[in-house]
């Protein structure tokens, strides 16, 4: 593709995400979570534990907003801290019962948002949107790394 479309692939994949984040941020609000500490539970569902830096990096943010987000959720009781007994600096995070019992919860309302965005999409529609947003990603994080070296 060329031409004026190039233009404007970044502004939807822009505008989803911002409406995502408002569904989301709306949808968590009663469960004291915010939109910006859903992922982090994610990545914890996936492997439970996890050094509070490798989810810094898990998602390329800084470790300030990290500790920030990891704080909160602390806070809120989804997550507990644990000192890294080979590393005195770094804490591991733990889901807690709390934790654990939100992720059906959330998965749902991740679930709803995505029935949302696919209303009136057919089976194959969907499969292919879903690969082409994988590729696009892959591609994006490739050309950041690579960036970066």
């Amino acid at each position: 593709m060329s031409g004026m479309t190039d233009v404007f692939w970044g502004r939807w994949i822009s505008l989803l995400y911002r409406y995502g984040l408002i569904f989301v941020a709306k949808e968590l609000e009663p469960y004291n979570i915010g939109k910006g500490q859903f992922m982090f539970l994610l990545a914890l569902y996936k492997r439970d534990g996890m050094l509070q830096e490798e989810v810094a990096t898990l998602f390329n943010i800084d470790k300030g907003t990290t500790a920030r987000a990891i704080s909160k959720l602390e806070k809120a009781g989804y997550v507990i801290r644990k000192p890294n007994v080979q590393d005195l600096r770094s804490n591991h995070v733990f889901l807690t019962q709390q934790g654990m019992d939100f992720k059906p919860r959330l998965y749902a309302i991740l679930q709803r948002w995505t029935d949302i965005l696919s209303t009136g999409m057919t089976a194959e529609e969907t499969e292919k949107a879903l690969d082409l947003l994988t590729k696009m990603s892959r591609n994006a994080t490739m050309h950041i790394h690579k960036e970066r070296q």
